[in-house]
């Protein structure tokens, strides 16, 4: 209403001064006329700007407390980091990880139950630290050496039905999560230890730490096997409540100091001879996001994976090579002895287990399926690597360390 009385107003005033001669009277007449008319606008776009044009929202953040199992020095907890980093650019600033180190909120023994009570809302760890609840975690975080490495360890979980058992075990459990592996690890090395290890009798009564499955597999041998986190192996031996530890890889163990305990480490295992990280997310939180945050947080997985591996690849040969230069430390390849009686372990590990669990059994026996045929045709497809490495370089690749 307003605005088309403004408007007749307006053409009035014009036309008066337009059939007016020039006068007093009309130059007042018109001066009268241009403010009601520019009045008469301005309450006219005033009007159309409330009524004419939609409102617009202003895009919330959505905010999730997410802890590493890893202490803040490792490069775990940098690979964590980077995963954070990913979502947080591709959601454009909308959904945003706060990233929070072991021990901020929970121990990292204890991060799944943090997420699955909503004290957290996510975690980024190893899906082996919750092989206590059922050791079908195990399966999912450090499996038996099929003859797979990391990379084709995560091609089953992803297309070859892993990710349908997985969550499997989620519903069977109960657990109210939502999970991606992701991270592709080398194989692990039996670990550090005061004097190197020279047949499979010199692990009988070892104080020893692993995780997981490969904790079932060192009792095989005897050796007195202790679960803890990655931050707790260190002083633990420091105060010689461990004879020998493994971790994982160089630039972890020399972070985390193995070098100032021992300076003995030997190469190569079959206990841990593949794994991979595991992302956790609490389901009501998941499910109540949209589904544009859910796809972020697992296509961010998949590409923090690529990136870690490729990081991984840069840090790990340089920071072997510092421990070696710098630090004093001394490498060994575990004897062929040690590598054949950890395979008979596994057998007797695995049969054990596969009949005390149908779960476990069902996800055992996929994962050897999967691996009779993809390793299958990977090692008669691959060419083997050794004769060309010594062809290009002179030299054996375990020429800078011992063999036993």
């Amino acid at each position: 209403m307003t605005h088309d009385t403004s408007k007749n107003a307006a053409a009035s005033s014009v036309e008066t001064a337009t059939t007016t001669p020039s006068s007093d009277s009309a130059s007042t007449s018109l001066n009268t006329s241009r403010r009601r008319f520019l009045t008469g606008s301005a309450a006219a776009v005033g009007a159309a700007a409330a009524v004419g044009f939609p409102s617009i929202a202003v895009a919330q953040t959505t905010t999730l407390r997410f802890q590493s199992t890893w202490p803040n020095q490792d490069i775990f907890h940098e690979f964590a980091a980077d995963y954070v980093r990913i979502v947080n650019e591709m959601s454009g600033g909308r959904l945003r990880l706060n990233l929070l180190p072991a021990g901020a909120v929970v121990g990292a023994l204890q991060m799944q139950d943090a997420v699955i009570s909503g004290a957290l809302d996510g975690g980024h760890g190893v899906s082996a630290y919750w092989y206590g609840k059922h050791k079908a975690f195990s399966l999912f975080g450090t499996p038996p050496p099929f003859g797979w490495d990391a990379h084709q360890f995560l091609a089953w979980f992803w297309n070859g039905g892993g990710m349908a058992l997985y969550n499997e075990l989620l519903e069977q459990m109960e657990l109210p999560l939502v999970g991606y592996l992701t991270g592709p690890m080398p194989t692990q090395a039996l670990g550090w230890f005061k004097e190197p290890i020279r047949s499979a009798d010199d692990l009988r009564g070892l104080k020893y730490r692993t995780v997981g499955l490969a904790a079932d597999l060192m009792n095989e041998f005897g050796a007195a096997v202790t679960i803890m986190g990655g931050g707790d192996i260190v002083p633990a031996m420091d105060r010689g409540l461990l004879d020998g530890a493994e971790f994982n890889n160089p630039s972890s163990d020399r972070l985390l100091g193995f070098p100032d305990v021992s300076k003995t480490w030997m190469l190569r295992s079959y206990h841990q001879d593949c794994e991979s990280f595991e992302i956790i997310l609490n389901k009501r939180r998941h499910d109540e996001m949209p589904e544009e945050f859910q796809a972020i947080l697992q296509y961010a997985a998949k590409a923090a994976s690529s990136e870690m591996y490729w990081k991984a690849m840069e840090r790990y040969p340089r920071d072997l090579q510092a421990m070696r230069e710098e630090q004093g430390v001394q490498t060994y390849i575990t004897p062929d002895s040690v590598l054949e009686a950890q395979l008979a372990a596994w057998d007797t590990v695995i049969e054990r287990e596969s009949a005390n669990d149908d779960l476990f059994r069902r996800v055992v026996e996929h994962q050897r399926e999967y691996c009779d045929r993809v390793v299958g045709f990977h090692l008669e497809h691959t060419t083997p690597k050794e004769p060309a490495y010594r062809h290009f370089y002179g030299k054996e690749p375990t020429d800078t360390s011992t063999i036993l």
